[in-house]
């Protein structure tokens, strides 16, 4: 059983950082592309970044674009989101993602997602 747990979501101000860690236990870490989503309350879950499984690829959303960098560790079964700039538009669920086939930017090819943390950005 494939287990994806999120960990340092919180509460940050405008301007400031923060860095998500997503550990994949139950399976091959090396063999799953990873992602980070995220989801606003009575609105769909939206693809954040992506990396490949040996990490030489990345892929990220626009609105994310030159404040995000997703990176994996995977001596260490970890995938990390680190965010910048936060604007109060990032207060959001944000779900880790993994898949076995591709590098998904969609939910529909997500294999194992995590239970979710939430980010605030205060103004």
């Amino acid at each position: 059983q494939v287990q994806l747990v999120e960990s340092g979501g919180g509460l940050v101000q405008a301007g400031g950082s923060l860095r998500l860690s997503c550990v994949v236990s139950g399976g091959p870490f090396r063999n799953y592309a990873m992602g980070w989503f995220r989801q606003a309350p009575r609105k769909e879950r939206e693809f954040v970044a992506a990396i490949t499984r040996s990490g030489a690829i990345t892929n990220y959303a626009d609105s994310v674009k030159g404040r995000f960098t997703i990176s994996r560790d995977n001596a260490k079964n970890t995938v990390y989101l680190q965010m910048n700039s936060l604007v109060p538009e990032d207060s959001v669920v944000f779900y880790c993602a993994a898949s076995a086939t591709v590098t998904c930017t969609t939910t529909t090819c997500v294999q194992y997602w995590g239970q979710g943390t939430q980010v605030t950005v205060s103004s």
